[in-house]
């Protein structure tokens, strides 16, 4: 296909994506399976109706031609419009089943509002690297290059660019003066509080994004250990570092939370990201798959990794040392109820309020980011520091 093709195709698997939930509804409604063509036809009858005619015709290139039940949804949603009043709220606002409740327990009489702010496409953020450039260097740096950028709202370091440009193309990014980062990832590694001199751990470091920003708040100086189970994401957090200058980071693949290095590190970190794996509902504007990607998502087992994850984060640290526990998930029940528990069970931290490391974005204990008050993808972030006088004896 020529490019033109390729971005029509594009641009209509990113529609059905979007527009999933509605279109398996309305299948439903017409007795039909959930199919690509059927999503298709929905999304003509749509998106282009003038044309719907001229797309259903069968020959080389053609669909097939439409059958009379074909025919009769396409109708059905041409008169009565993609979203019609007796559709549910969470089809039309394209939550799985398996979330809908547990998102309007989370955000209560907020929920459609912050749900409706999912279903647009998230801007795209920069990450200015200190260790490289200024931020308003960095933004002037990027306009030579026809690329246009605002500093972000919340984050001293962010730039939200306007459009999608080919970062690998542009000389900025390939000399490491700026990472991509959403506002919110950057601004719960700034919950992290690292400053230099301190030893810091990164426990699921991924592809580095958050260790990358935490070297350069610690200025190269000082230690990063950044560790994740996937050695890919630790050789991509490699090539990451190399680029940015990063100096004071190193990059480690473990096993998991009983990995020796873990175990020989005990009581060893001034401050501990835990960046925990969850259902990913706060990126569902960025990532509009991701959504139907976990049919069935079990939150059981997501919460018992969660859990263990910050348990063993919790055990590396100082006393008077800090762990940080943060997702990108809107849903209490990954969040203000992973730190209840584990504030029950571990009597040597105390929580820290994230308004007070963060005052001009938290308001309270936590650091909650979503879509519709913030312009940010869906993070959660909560900070609990060890007691200085805490005694116990060390596990073997």
């Amino acid at each position: 296909m020529g490019s033109r093709d390729r971005n029509v195709v594009a641009n209509q698997i990113f529609r059905v994506l979007r527009h999933r939930s509605r279109y398996d509804w309305w299948l439903a409604q017409a007795q039909l399976p959930p199919t690509p063509r059927g999503w298709v036809i929905i999304d003509q009858a749509v998106h282009a109706p003038t044309l719907f005619n001229a797309s259903f015709t069968g020959g080389r290139y053609g669909a097939r031609p439409l059958n009379g039940a074909e025919a009769q949804l396409a109708l059905a949603v041409i008169n009565n419009g993609l979203t019609p009043k007796d559709m549910p709220w969470y089809v039309r606002l394209e939550v799985p089943e398996w979330a809908a409740a547990e998102l309007a327990r989370s955000l209560g009489d907020q929920v459609e509002a912050e749900m409706e702010a999912m279903l647009h496409q998230a801007p795209l953020d920069l990450r200015a690297n200190t260790l490289r450039i200024e931020r308003d260097a960095a933004i002037a740096a990027l306009a030579e290059e026809g690329i246009m950028g605002q500093p972000t709202k919340f984050s001293p370091l962010g730039i939200r660019v306007e459009g999608r440009p080919p970062l690998g193309s542009i000389q900025a990014f390939r000399d490491g003066m700026v990472e991509v980062q959403d506002e919110g990832s950057q601004l719960l590694a700034s919950l992290v509080g690292a400053q230099a001199g301190m030893h810091v751990l990164d426990l699921c470091a991924g592809a580095g994004g958050k260790s990358l920003a935490l070297s350069a708040m610690m200025g190269n100086r000082g230690r990063v250990s950044a560790c994740d189970i996937y050695e890919a994401k630790i050789e991509r957090a490699r090539e990451r570092m190399r680029r940015a200058g990063v100096q004071n980071a190193r990059c480690r693949a473990i096993t998991g939370t009983s990995d020796p290095w873990l175990k020989r590190h005990k009581w060893d970190f001034d401050r501990v990201l835990v960046d925990a794996p969850c259902s990913g509902t706060g990126t569902w504007r960025r990532n509009p798959d991701a959504r139907w990607a976990r049919k069935g998502t079990n939150l059981d087992e997501i919460t018992e990794i969660q859990r263990s994850l910050l348990h063993r984060g919790s055990s590396l640290v100082v006393p008077g040392g800090r762990v940080i526990y943060g997702t990108c998930s809107v849903l209490m029940r990954e969040n203000e109820d992973i730190i209840a528990d584990f504030l029950k069970t571990h009597p040597d931290f105390f929580l820290v309020p994230a308004s007070s490391v963060l005052p001009n974005v938290a308001t309270g204990d936590f650091l909650k980011l979503t879509p519709a008050k913030h312009d940010t993808d869906g993070f959660f972030g909560a900070v609990m520091e060890r007691r200085d006088d805490f005694v116990a004896e060390v596990a073997a």
